[in-house]
């Protein structure tokens, strides 16, 4: 099989287009006087469907992120877990509901490109049917390995890969899911023979790695607990530069394969047709309350970094993510139901 590498025209025009714009966005400018109204808008409590269980990374910092908008925003700002299929079940939820601003939608390239380019029947449109607010924040994902395998470093688990074809495997949290994707262009890029194993979410696969029952597992930081059990080793960060919560990680590209990447974001969305007053009004206070020092520093403890972005630069990425990993998933044949 020859190794996939991720074409050049289409990554440079893809980061091209992802980074237009970022050098100076427009809510940087704003001052507090010249921070945009939605009139009478909230008079009620706002809802954010947050499309996984509750617990995971996403959804204890978001709580934490709701918790402190709530005084700027006037109401109160609640969670509602809903989980299932991939994160389609939330994500279908948000998307028929009325676009008001009462009902929000924390995003990820997992729930909405992913699963679009995966699975060919959605009870909805990724690209039409909801609204970009705002990117929040980003969860560095690792590679991890069983410690019983002996390896310390990327090119040492390709060597032990290589000579023991169709004998290791890896886990991932569910078909098209962001660590099976991560995998799968691991595999591809180093040509290797390994097995996939879905599990029904993270910490299923994170024990099951850490007991020996599998042996890779690409995850955010949730897993770092097993590594300080000693249960479990991490050998490098998914990024293109080194994780700010694990700087002396190697990352996977400057270890062997070069342009190797997924970083997942999230990022707050609106059902289609959200006006824009309110689309301006809580893009700008939520980016406000994330550049607080405070914020970033919640988000680091929580193994996430703060990576924000408008409306405008959110629905730009959105489409471009869609160019960028319909041919990598294409090619490594990732299916969903």
């Amino acid at each position: 099989m020859v190794p996939f590498q991720i074409p050049p025209a289409v990554r440079s025009a893809t980061r091209r287009s992802l980074l237009q714009g970022v050098a100076v966005l427009p809510w940087m400018v704003w001052d507090a006087k010249a921070a945009p109204m939605a009139d009478g808008y909230p008079n009620r409590p706002i809802k954010v469907i947050v499309p996984a269980t509750a617990g995971g990374i996403g959804d204890l910092f978001m709580r934490q992120v709701t918790q402190e908008i709530s005084p700027s925003l006037g109401q109160a700002t609640v969670i509602d877990n809903k989980p299932g299929a991939n994160s389609a079940i939330g994500a279908e939820a948000a998307a028929r509901a009325a676009p008001d601003g009462y009902t929000l939608f924390l995003g990820d390239q997992s729930a909405l490109v992913f699963n679009s380019i995966a699975r060919k029947k959605l009870p909805f449109d990724a690209i039409n049917d909801f609204t970009p607010i705002a990117r929040l924040f980003s969860a560095p994902m690792y590679l991890y390995v069983n410690p019983a395998l002996g390896v310390s470093t990327v090119p040492e688990l390709i060597a032990y890969a290589k000579a023991r074809p169709g004998k290791l495997n890896f886990g991932s949290t569910g078909t098209a899911s962001t660590p099976h994707l991560l995998a799968e262009m691991f595999k591809s890029s180093a040509n290797l023979d390994i097995l996939h194993v879905p599990y029904k979410g993270g910490p299923d696969a994170s024990s099951a790695l850490a007991t020996g029952q599998i042996d890779i597992f690409f995850n955010g930081a949730n897993t770092m607990a097993f590594v300080k059990q000693g249960k479990v080793k991490v050998i490098a960060t998914c990024g293109l530069k080194r994780s700010e919560t694990q700087p002396t990680l190697p990352t996977v590209a400057e270890s062997g394969l070069p342009g190797f990447e997924v970083v997942p974001w999230f990022a707050l969305f609106g059902p289609a047709n959200l006006p824009r007053p309110i689309v301006d009004y809580l893009q700008y206070e939520y980016l406000t309350l994330l550049q607080t020092p405070g914020m970033k520093d919640r988000a680091n403890q929580a193994g996430l970094e703060v990576t924000t972005s408008t409306a405008a630069e959110l629905g730009a990425r959105l489409k471009a993510e869609f160019a960028l990993m319909t041919p990598i998933m294409r090619r490594a044949g990732i299916q969903g139901d």
